[in-house]
């Protein structure tokens, strides 16, 4: 006799039900980390200070509530799930504004306050909506996070209506500074402490924000960069009056200017023997100044004139860490760094990207008909050029260069490898490229390259794969393709560097339920809890988490209670950083719950007195996870105590 309608629908609840907590695991783990990512912003100091932390102060409050929805994923259904994930988007918009006016132009915040006016505006909506669509009574949480959350949802309410960034008395000062030929240094000083651009370090900084504003921009910026650049270099002026010791410095650079230091030999340019200012790549790997080897080459020359050998093509490439390089030195040596000459400009052209579509050609033909050392030579220019923005990313992708990297990741070259992988790192970046790296079954070469001989080529394989991984339905495709034993055995033989890739790569991969039975499988829980008791690990907190997530299946927790973690996990709990000991914390309420044996084992141990201290000393979710294990411990005694009474 077969199941009737309701076993049939009872049984498929459980189902979705199941679905559900696995996902808002994952969902719960990434809310959290999009929390973490906005408490490690540093703090504005800017004309927007007071909006930025009241905005991620607000962020932060969320910490609780996704803590315990973490612990206890199982409670979402799917409107609670939808709801997270809106409120995910909010708090990723959030974080960007905050980093936006932490990395950008102050002179430009106070000029345009309206256009911030709105950024934090929508932030704040965004994450008010989110919240309005999750229905705290229907969530397995505490009443002091619930009250807290309410609290919040009204304060962001409230905040909406009272957003203003005006300053009439700054207005005022700005108006004058920037009209006035020669501005009253009040005025000027009054500007410096509100835009807190007290020193030359400050100018510094600011002066690169507004430079990468202005190289970023579509178009031309809608703000006057004469006015900003003169404002800045009164300001400028200003703090040095304020500041005897920058006023000597710049003394002594000015000083430095004439002493006419020796260009080191590698600066020159070899044809003109002079400093470069714009050096270039031929294809031979020869840099020259770019004028002087347009020069050559417009004369109809053919071959490199220091090697003599021929070009292959006469498309010249930027060489960016050279040019850095020049800068620095020009930089410590008080001399005014050179500025480009001609036709050709440091400013970067309509689309922002730092190479042309003919140039990202002929380094695709030498991917695909060079030699050994052209392929090298041009999947490094490829990775360094992915590396340097958003906008190079998108260029290499559209003409087509990850088949092509993909075909290099078998090369026999372990160094061609390690470019080629890398390369796809960076271009990864880019969530469409992810897609096409994934349509051109990239993933099992990548994998392979996790079992080469080079590692550094593994570390960045590792890497690209928990690059690929934040997408969910690539976690599957990563499991099935072999890389979690592959993973483990970087996590055991790479690096610090190699461990730390591999482990963050682990812990993403298993946030999706099959690849937590092949980690199993694969005896990762051995060496996770060696980590755990080797005392000069720095893989701690990383273990610990694997570990937590793989308790959250009852495999998982048979395959750690094996290891005997109850003393390794009871020492963390002692000795441990305060991270650590939340964690330790956590990943042995788990073991224990709904399992005697785990429990008497911690018992045993001294449990009771390790987590008594932890309950007066611990952080928040230590607290309560110590709590609920002492009450899981004090359930079992007094049942025991009930047993033999009746007996």
């Amino acid at each position: 006799m077969g199941p009737t309608a309701a076993q049939e629908k009872e049984e498929e609840e459980e189902k979705e039900t199941e679905m559900s907590g696995g996902a808002g695991g994952a969902v719960a783990e990434t809310l959290l980390q999009v929390v973490a990512e906005v408490s490690a912003l540093p703090e504005s100091r800017g004309p927007l200070r007071q909006m930025c932390c009241d905005l991620a102060r607000r962020v932060k409050l969320l910490a609780p509530l996704f803590d315990e929805l973490r612990d206890d994923a199982v409670s979402l259904g799917p409107a609670e799930l939808r709801g997270l994930e809106s409120l995910y988007a909010a708090l990723a918009g959030a974080k960007e504004t905050l980093r936006s006016v932490n990395d950008g132009s102050r002179l430009y915040q106070v000029l345009r306050p309206q256009k911030f006016q709105r950024l934090f505006l929508k932030a704040t909506e965004s994450i008010e909506e989110a919240l309005g669509e999750i229905s705290l009574d229907k969530l397995n949480v505490s009443d002091e996070v619930k009250e807290q959350i309410e609290l919040l949802h009204a304060q962001l309410h409230r905040a909406k209506e009272s957003m203003d960034l005006r300053d009439l008395q700054l207005s005022r000062d700005l108006n004058r500074a920037l009209n006035e030929g020669h501005c009253d240094p009040t005025i000027l000083k009054r500007i410096s402490e509100k835009l807190q651009l007290k020193n030359k370090n400050d100018i510094m900084k600011e002066s690169v924000a507004l430079h990468e504003m202005v190289i970023s921009s579509v178009g031309e910026p809608d703000v006057s960069v004469e006015e900003m650049s003169s404002l800045l270099k009164k300001l400028k002026d200003c703090s040095l009056l304020e500041d005897p010791t920058s006023a000597s410095i710049e003394r002594k650079t000015s000083f430095a200017k004439h002493r006419s230091p020796v260009i080191p030999d590698d600066f020159r340019c070899p044809l003109s023997l002079e400093l470069m200012k714009d050096p270039v790549i031929v294809s031979t790997g020869q840099t020259y100044e770019r004028s002087y080897i347009q020069k050559w080459l417009d004369s109809g020359h053919k071959t490199c004139p220091k090697t003599q050998q021929y070009l292959s093509h006469t498309a010249v490439t930027p060489n960016f860490v050279l040019k850095s390089l020049i800068a620095q030195w020009c930089d410590a040596n008080g001399i005014e760094l050179p500025k480009t000459q001609g036709g050709h400009q440091d400013r970067k052209p309509a689309n922002n990207s730092d190479i042309s579509r003919d140039g990202i050609n002929i380094l695709l033909q030498k991917l695909a008909n060079g030699n050994q050392e052209a392929q090298r030579a041009a999947a490094g220019e490829l990775r360094l050029l992915a590396k340097r923005n958003a906008d190079n990313r998108i260029s290499i992708a559209e003409a087509g260069a990850i088949p092509l990297l993909k075909q290099l990741l078998s090369s026999p070259d372990p160094r061609t490898q390690e470019h080629a992988v890398t390369a796809l790192l960076n271009l990864s970046i880019n969530s469409d490229n992810k897609g096409i790296i994934v349509k051109e079954k990239a993933i099992p070469e990548i994998v392979k390259v996790l079992e080469s001989e080079s590692m550094e080529a593994r570390e960045n394989a590792a890497a690209t794969l928990f690059s690929l991984s934040t997408v969910d339905q690539n976690k599957a495709l990563i499991g099935e393709a072999g890389a979690i034993p592959a993973l483990i055995s970087l996590l055991c033989q790479g690096s610090p560097r190699g461990k730390k890739d591999a482990a963050t790569a682990i812990f993403n991969l298993c946030l999706y339920p099959g690849n937590k039975v092949v980690a199993l499988q694969a005896g990762i829980v051995v060496h996770l809890m060696t980590m755990l008791d080797d005392p000069g690990a720095s893989l701690v907190d990383e273990a610990l988490a694997v570990l937590a997530i793989l308790a959250s299946i009852q495999e998982g927790k048979v395959a750690i209670a094996h290891s005997d973690p109850t003393p390794v996990l009871l020492k963390l709990m002692k000795t441990g950083s305060a991270q650590v000991r939340e964690n330790a914390a956590a990943l042995l309420f788990s073991l224990c719950s709904g399992v005697e044996e785990n429990l008497e084992a911690a018992k045993e141990g001294g449990a009771e007195e390790v987590l008594k201290e932890l309950v007066e000393t611990g952080t928040e979710r230590a607290k309560r996870k110590a709590g609920s294990l002492l009450g899981l411990i004090c359930q079992a005694a007094e049942a025991s105590v009930s047993d033999s009474a009746k007996t």
